[in-house]
């Protein structure tokens, strides 16, 4: 396996898409082959599930099930998108992945972390990201950006949108603490300010844990 994988995370409105797509074009700059996927989704039958949780068609079946169909969305998400590419070398950022299971379902949603660890071992197959950005901002923020987006282009709320403010408190929290026991994977984004600005900190860190992504090795080579 010779491509990186890298993930983002982060509560509603936290600029994970807008942050991947400036990633992505610097990547391609330097330049290197990049793929941009998202979960749930990624793959045609990911996209079905995803649509199916996203507008609360399983909300009613609890927090359990949702992580069993966010599971099986990602077994062939990662079969059919995330391990093609990473063997044929191309470098993956993917938009949510097993931290967002942990969080929405397991921190805030009260399923037993035993049975998403489980989960998380049969969907995975030891796959790890190799560096994950986890973009932290207020609750309260987030889903002020949320709701000016929804205006701005005449969107409706998702399942997870629709929750109130404590749940989303609870997932900054459970992403926080996600970062804080791993922190030679995960590395937290200051997401509260403007997007330049946390696009330089996503690529300042880069520099310091793949520095062969953003071209630092290779110029120091021919130097």
């Amino acid at each position: 396996m010779t491509g990186r994988f890298i993930t983002f995370e982060g509560g509603e409105g936290a600029g994970k898409s807008t942050q991947i797509g400036r990633l992505r074009q610097r990547l391609e700059a330097v330049p290197l082959e990049v793929l941009a996927t998202r979960e749930p989704g990624g793959s045609v039958r990911a996209e079905k599930i995803r649509a199916f949780i996203l507008e609360g068609k399983a909300k009613h079946l609890g927090p359990f099930a949702e992580a069993v169909l966010f599971t099986a969305a990602r077994i062939d998400h990662v079969d059919r998108t995330i391990l093609p590419a990473l063997q044929r070398g191309v470098h993956v950022l993917c938009d949510r992945f097993a931290d967002s299971t942990r969080a929405y379902q397991g921190a805030s949603g009260q399923v037993d972390p035993e049975l998403i660890g489980s989960l998380e071992r049969i969907a995975l197959k030891g796959l790890r990201p190799d560096v994950t950005f986890i973009l932290d901002l207020p609750a309260e923020v987030g889903l002020s950006r949320v709701g000016r987006r929804q205006a701005d282009l005449g969107e409706g709320t998702d399942r997870f949108e629709q929750e109130g403010i404590g749940f989303h408190q609870a997932l900054r929290e459970a992403f926080l603490a996600i970062a804080e026991a791993d922190p030679e994977r995960c590395v937290v984004i200051d997401a509260d300010r403007d997007p330049d600005a946390i696009e330089e900190a996503i690529w300042s860190a880069l520099r310091e844990r793949l520095p062969e992504l953003t071209g630092e090795t290779r110029a120091a080579h021919v130097a």
